[in-house]
């Protein structure tokens, strides 16, 4: 299987998010392959990041589809490296998340080209920062959007070869919150506790999880004071929300400032700098249908999911695009050490993807 040889080659070059050199690498790679295909090369050159990279074809009346993925790993060179594989299984940074998921794309689109001799009304974007959020990617993502109506994402499949159909979305806030320092022995009273106030704040954001919607609010980080005798001046909190809903969004954002600002230790004054770093992924009507057509299609089964964690899948959902993700091969211990991806889940999701997409070209 030529393309499992690809895949060594992208595994075997180290390419997490800050080593622009080795991601530069992998996507100089994807475009020699892609090129060959008749696939022409948008580069969104960066100076510290990888370069973000749009292949694209010519167009014709017809569904215009976005294939979607990342070049990006998480590991820095020295930690874990290296392509291995045994009868069952390829291990390797990547290989389910999602360099494996990037070589299904292209196997699949070399299958249509083989057939037609050209490929028609497909782009791919592969971008170099989804590992630490898409914080300059999703500008690039967010950009094309309006260009297509259907969205297929390349992160990992299910166990039991599941698609994507939804993923929470994510906000992010710092809290910093002023109060008044002096000495806690001798002039108590004379202080504003700013960590007082951060540990009640930390409760009323804590009572805006509901489980039952999916919303989940996490103070994951607090920081503050000078010293174990001084009534504290400051306090920062980092808080990370995730929710599945626009509404639960919404809901948590309003419920945040108003928490914020009010001070519940008198004298302190409180002031909260959010982002969504991704919006929502819904289910919806059309992936269903689309999911159906498929499964006729293809003649098989195709379970979805969903999932807790976020991808570039979210920013192009938001932007209402008809978006499926896990078109790649199923692995486990991604992020980890001992992340690895099924060799049969390869085979079933080309042969898939090859189906979709000759489909396409064809009507």
């Amino acid at each position: 299987m030529e393309y499992l040889e690809d895949l060594k080659t992208i595994i075997n070059i180290n390419s997490y998010t800050e080593n622009k050199n080795g991601v530069d690498k992998v996507g100089k790679h994807m475009a020699t392959w892609l090129n060959q295909l008749g696939f022409e090369t948008t580069k969104y050159e960066r100076e510290l990041l990888g370069d973000h990279l749009l292949f694209k074809t010519k167009k014709r009346d017809g569904i215009k589809i976005l294939l979607l993925g990342h070049n990006d790993t998480v590991f820095p060179e020295g930690y874990f490296e290296g392509f291995k594989e045994d009868d069952e299984w390829i291990y390797g940074p990547g290989v389910c998340d999602m360099k494996g998921g990037n070589i299904v794309a292209l196997q699949s689109l070399r299958n249509v080209y083989e057939e037609n001799n050209e490929i028609y009304n497909i782009d791919f974007l592969l971008v170099s920062d989804e590992e630490t959020g898409s914080d300059d990617s999703k500008e690039v993502t967010s950009s094309i959007t309006k260009d297509y109506d259907y969205c297929f994402v390349f992160e990992a499949a299910g166990e039991n070869l599941e698609v994507v159909t939804a993923r929470k979305g994510v906000g992010r806030y710092i809290i910093k919150i002023e109060g008044k320092a002096s000495h806690a022995g001798t002039s108590y009273t004379k202080g504003i506790n700013a960590n007082l106030e951060g540990a009640i704040k930390l409760q009323k954001y804590s009572e805006l999880i509901n489980l039952e919607e999916g919303t989940i609010v996490n103070v994951g980080q607090i920081q503050g004071g000078i010293g174990i005798n001084t009534v504290s001046p400051h306090c920062e909190m980092k808080m990370e929300f995730r929710f599945d809903k626009k509404s639960e969004q919404q809901r948590v954002m309003n419920a945040v400032q108003e928490i914020t600002s009010t001070s519940y230790v008198d004298g302190t004054k409180s002031h909260a700098d959010g982002i969504i770093q991704r919006g929502v992924m819904e289910e919806n009507s059309k992936q269903l249908e689309l999911i159906k057509f498929f499964e006729e299609l293809t003649s098989q089964s195709i379970p979805k999911e969903r999932r807790g964690g976020v991808s570039d899948a979210n920013i192009v959902a938001s932007y209402g695009v008809t978006t499926i993700d896990g078109f790649g091969p199923y692995g486990y211990g991604d992020h980890t050490l001992k992340e690895r991806a099924l060799k049969s889940s390869f085979t079933q999701r080309i042969e898939m993807m090859t189906k979709i997409l000759k489909y396409y070209q064809n009507n």
